[in-house]
């Protein structure tokens, strides 16, 4: 390279730094890390988006979903008990159904497995195939038998800049809960909702790191898991995007009208059940999701129940009043008493019990582990505590015998939120946690970096 060439060379690079610096100065981020023009996340022969999701029983095995091009169809799937010698014997091979895909980054296959049969409480090594290679070998343990300790993880909103901001959420969670098992989202995973919004996936899964291959992933679906089909005419309506059911292989036992976005499960103590808010308040499933809820939660013979659904059951923020959730599903979990109902899509903190005085349980909790970050109402900060704005968060639940130790933490790992439910003959008490606890955190900020007043930051 000549001198010239280096001058110049060099000269774009400070152009481009200056560029990033002015942008930084402003506040303003592009939802990806993708320039226009340029193709980060296509598919190859190489298996990416490799993610393991629960079966309806989870001490049995699990389901894994992957991705590669057009060149891979039925690709294989090899399984063995996790051992000290790289040898670690003969696997078990499955074969994958494959599923076309065409997005923006190219036309691509998405291979889903069930993997059953296996042994509870046991360390697997698995690995999954592309054309001509396979991925790492990754572990993942099987849930425990019935009265052993369980963690689990539950993350708000990732949905926007997920690897600028949502990356660390990720890692810090994994830090401070080394031993979780499984690990619930709360919807609204990406923003778009539509065929144009591949970059986005991609990026999920890049922020989510090894998370997806070492734990279980239990996810349910938000309204930007949705786009909007024939926007602004009298034909326009709600439709599922093309990524939700082929990026995860998930439980098909869901609610009439939502079967592919709702699903339960058992995973050890604990029975999960995930809803879809976004088909209950605009495509008139409400009803029917509850009285699957009604059934699922009155043969459960688990001793904690979760659910897990985008839209809260109260909403902390201006404005939102979940009318059709409060009408037809907030009975049913208050009746059965669910133990935590864990939410998103408001994009603030927020916890308060349920409709009874002197229950300690429902436990509804609002959360966003993600870089938008909305305003509290007047009435939240009435009704709710601890509330929070501007903050980013995990929650690490901890399940030991009787007790169900959660805590909500910040991105820096520090303790927002702490308490138990303690299981005895009465049912369950609360036991409120405030040592380390840090102070109410609030939006100091006039508007977000964009200008708006109703949001803190982008």
């Amino acid at each position: 390279m000549s001198r010239a060439q280096g001058a110049v060379r060099w000269g774009a690079v400070l152009l481009l730094a200056l560029a990033a610096g002015a942008q930084a100065a402003d506040g303003v981020e592009p939802n990806t890390r993708v320039p226009a023009g340029v193709v980060r996340y296509a598919p190859t022969g190489f298996p990416d988006r490799i993610v393991a999701s629960p079966l309806q029983e989870g001490a049995g095995g699990f389901a894994v979903s992957w991705r590669t091009d057009a060149t891979v169809p039925a690709p294989l799937l090899e399984i063995v008990v996790a051992g000290d010698s790289p040898d670690m014997g003969l696997p078990r091979r499955l074969v994958a159904s494959s599923h076309a895909q065409s997005t923006e980054n190219g036309q691509a296959l998405q291979h889903h497995v069930v993997v059953d049969g296996l042994q509870a409480d046991t360390l697997y090594a698995w690995r999954v195939q592309g054309d001509r290679t396979w991925s790492a070998w990754h572990h993942t343990q099987t849930a425990p038998a019935s009265g052993e300790p369980l963690t689990l993880l539950y993350f708000g909103d990732t949905q926007n800049k997920n690897v600028s901001l949502t990356t660390r959420v990720v890692r810090e969670a994994m830090r401070h809960a080394p031993d979780a098992r499984l690990a619930l989202y709360a919807g609204d995973l990406v923003s778009g909702g539509n065929d144009e919004d591949d970059n986005e996936w991609g990026e999920w899964f890049e922020a989510a790191g090894a998370l997806p291959t070492s734990l279980v992933v239990a996810p349910a679906p938000g309204n930007h898991e949705y786009f909007e089909e024939f926007e602004d005419t009298p034909q326009e309506r709600r439709v599922l995007g093309a990524h939700w059911p082929l990026a995860f292989a998930l439980p098909g036992n869901g609610a009439p009208g939502a079967q592919g976005t709702s699903y339960w499960f058992d995973y050890q103590d604990v029975r999960v059940v995930v809803l879809d808010g976004t088909s209950a308040l605009d495509l008139g499933t409400a009803q029917a999701q509850a009285r699957w809820l009604e059934q699922v939660l009155g043969d459960s013979r688990a001793a904690w129940n979760l659910a897990l659904i985008h839209q809260p059951m109260f909403s902390p923020r201006q404005d939102r009043e979940n009318a059709l959730l409060r009408e037809h599903v907030l009975p049913v979990l208050e009746r059965h008493r669910v133990d935590l109902v864990l939410q998103g899509h408001d994009h603030v903190y927020g916890r308060r019990g349920g409709l009874q005085a002197g229950r300690a349980t429902p436990q509804y909790l609002v959360s966003v582990a993600g870089a938008k970050q909305y305003r509290l109402s007047t009435q939240a900060r009435e009704s709710m505590a601890p509330v929070a704005e501007d903050t980013q968060l995990f929650q690490v639940l901890r399940i030991d015998g009787q007790r169900l130790r959660y805590e909500a933490r910040t991105a820096t790992g520090r303790l927002y939120d702490a308490f138990e439910l303690i299981r005895d003959g009465q049912g369950r008490q609360l036991r409120e946690l405030g040592d380390g606890r840090i102070p109410q955190r609030d939006c100091l900020r006039p508007a977000s970096p964009k200008g708006r007043n109703d949001r803190c930051w982008e």
